[in-house]
């Protein structure tokens, strides 16, 4: 799929007014960026463009605005960050359309930059409004889309406008993005092992049985191992468990035997009385879980088996936390299991993250240069993975078109 679309290399840029889809959803903090990881992501095709003399125009969502503007959720922090990183001036514009911003993309000199104010302060953005789309198309001449992390959304930003502006085409973060996943999920190198971890088996149904025709193994963790775990009648305490999605279970765990798959789940857990960390955590075998306790990470013994289930993979692909990893104390078993991954790729594997969370966990647990690359799109990595189409990559030129 991603070999076939066009990218930033087949561009002439210079001179022309560029509008490029980036994904600054960032988390800010006092009105300062808290963390630029996803800034420093579009860095690249940022700076690429900026040395062939494009007259870049950014864009992009933060946060959940509801379609009106929102000063807390303004890209005007971001702009200021951008103008650090790349050390060079940012221009900023109040809104993403209209005259202001027109007249500032219009005023751009070659190798400038400009940040358009968050898209989605006009309800239009989401509904992916063509007329919209039109007053984002009047900022550009050519289109470049690198928010792999909103390409699973029909958006005016990543759809509509893509089919106004020529060439359309990906930047290099989607491109790498594209590629990694893409082999994952054409041409995995065996063993393939996946780790699911995170709350609810509900939002990963299809991704886990898209998985299960793929991978050689698959692994089991966060707090969804509990559904899987009182599916085979073993207790689990005041543990999280989606009690409508029991056969779903059932049916994954027949899936798994049927193909040949080895689904492993967690042989005990942490528990406490607190999911807030205020109680303490203690490890017990997953047997002998009592009725008060909650589980809210894998144990020691788990994140062990783990390791020797992903000893010899030649492909890795990981998405969710293995427990509540935001709360410290219950955050050892994500970082022991970040830590298996690693090791891995140490030993030659292909370790591919796959947003949100996890990404999260890898970087607090300071392996992140340990692995072979780091989803910047949680949905849109699961959704690529379980074979659908993306709206913000489908929109794009193809090679040869």
């Amino acid at each position: 799929m991603h070999a076939h679309k066009k990218g930033l290399r087949d561009l002439r840029p210079a001179g022309k007014r560029v509008l490029m889809r980036v994904d600054f959803n960032v988390p800010l903090r006092d009105g300062k960026v808290k963390n630029d990881s996803r800034i420093t992501a579009a860095l690249p095709s940022i700076r690429y463009l900026l040395e062939k003399g494009a007259r870049l125009v950014l864009m992009s969502h933060l946060g959940r605005p509801k379609g009106k503007p929102a000063p807390e959720f303004s890209l005007e922090p971001v702009a200021a960050r951008l103008a650090e990183l790349l050390q060079t001036p940012v221009a900023f514009t109040a809104d993403c359309v209209g005259p202001q911003a027109e007249e500032a993309a219009r005023g751009l000199a070659d190798g400038q930059v400009l940040l358009l104010e968050n898209l989605r302060f006009h309800p239009e953005e989401e509904k992916n409004d063509p007329a919209f789309a039109q007053r984002l198309a009047r900022l550009g001449e050519m289109y470049v889309n690198d928010a792999f992390g909103s390409a699973h959304r029909a958006h005016a930003s990543t759809e509509a406008v893509a089919k106004l502006l020529h060439p359309a085409v990906a930047g290099f973060l989607m491109d790498q993005e594209l590629e990694y996943l893409g082999r994952a999920l054409e041409q995995p190198q065996r063993p393939f092992v996946a780790i699911l971890g995170g709350a609810k088996i509900s939002g990963k149904i299809e991704v886990i049985g898209a998985l299960l025709g793929r991978v050689n193994r698959l692994l089991i963790g966060g707090a969804m191992m509990f559904t899987f775990l009182r599916a085979q009648g073993k207790a689990t305490g005041q543990s999280l468990v989606e009690e409508d999605h029991l056969g779903t279970a059932r049916s994954l765990l027949e899936q798994a035997g049927a193909r040949g798959v080895d689904l492993v789940l967690p042989v005990d857990c942490v528990v406490s009385t607190a999911t807030d960390g205020s109680a303490p955590g203690t490890p017990v075998a997953i047997d002998d879980l009592r009725a008060e306790q909650i589980g809210v990470d894998i144990g020691p013994q788990s994140v062990r088996l783990f390791a020797e289930k992903l000893r010899g993979a030649k492909t890795v692909f990981w998405n969710g936390p293995m427990g509540i990893f935001e709360v410290p104390d219950f955050a050892a078993g994500t970082t022991g299991v970040a830590r298996a991954v690693a090791d891995a790729g140490a030993s030659g594997a292909v370790t591919v993250v796959g947003g949100g969370d996890s990404v999260a966990a890898v970087q607090q647990s300071g392996l992140a240069g340990k692995f072979t690359h780091l989803s910047t799109g949680g949905g849109a990595s699961l959704e690529f993975l379980e074979g659908k189409e993306l709206p913000g990559v489908a929109a794009l030129d193809e090679v040869g078109g």
